[in-house]
C-alpha cells in the first residue's frame, strides 16, 4: 500500500516518514511486536493474519539486549537481531521492521500511533502493552489464537531432549 519506496529495516525516524505516507494514502497501519527467534508456522499463520487486517504491516522486533532482560533463558536470543529481521522481512506479510532496545514497545507504539495493535489471543486485553494508548486514539486491539504447540519455547526444549 505504502508506495514510499522504504521498506525494510527501518530505523524509528524512517518508520515514522513511512507511517505518514501510509496516512496519506488513506491506508491502515498494523503493529505487532516480539522476538520472532526461530520462525516457525505459529509465526508465519500470526503474522499473515495480522497483516490482513490493514494495508501494512510493522514488526517491532525486540532487540538483542532487549531479549536478554526478558528471561527467555541466557541462550536466547538464539539468532542475532539482524538475522531476525531478515527472515521477518522475506515474509509477504511483512512490509517493515523496527527493532526496538526497551523492555517492551510502549515508546514504539506510541511513536508510530498504529490504527490496530495486534497480540497473539494468549494475552488479555489488559495485559497488552500499547492497548490503551492506541484504543484512546481511536485505533483497535485485535487478539489473534495461536496454532496449538508451536512455539519457539517448545522448539527449543525439543531439541534439548533429543540432543540429550
Amino acid at each position: 500500500m505504502c508506495d514510499s519506496g522504504t521498506t525494510g529495516l527501518l530505523k524509528l525516524e524512517e518508520a515514522l516518514r513511512w507511517r505518514e505516507d501510509l496516512r496519506v494514502l488513506g491506508g491502515r497501519l498494523v503493529f505487532t511486536n516480539g522476538v520472532f527467534d526461530l520462525l516457525h508456522a505459529g509465526h508465519t499463520t500470526y503474522l499473515s493474519d495480522a497483516r490482513a487486517l490493514g494495508d501494512a504491516l510493522v514488526v517491532g522486533l525486540n532487540s538483542d539486549a532487549s531479549v536478554r532482560r526478558l528471561g527467555k533463558g541466557g541462550e536466547r536470543p538464539l539468532m542475532p537481531q539482524e538475522d531476525r529481521a531478515s527472515v521477518l522481512l522475506a515474509l509477504r506479510s511483512v512490509d517493515a521492521v523496527v527493532l526496538f532496545d526497551e523492555d517492551t514497545p510502549l515508546e514504539l507504539i506510541r511513536a508510530l500511533q498504529p490504527d490496530v495493535l495486534v497480540k497473539g489471543a494468549d494475552y488479555s486485553l489488559e495485559d497488552i502493552v500499547g492497548a490503551p494508548e492506541v484504543l484512546a486514539a481511536g485505533g483497535q486491539v485485535e487478539r489473534i489464537p495461536l496454532l496449538p504447540g508451536r512455539s519457539t519455547t517448545a522448539l527449543v526444549e525439543k531439541l534439548r531432549r533429543q540432543l540429550g
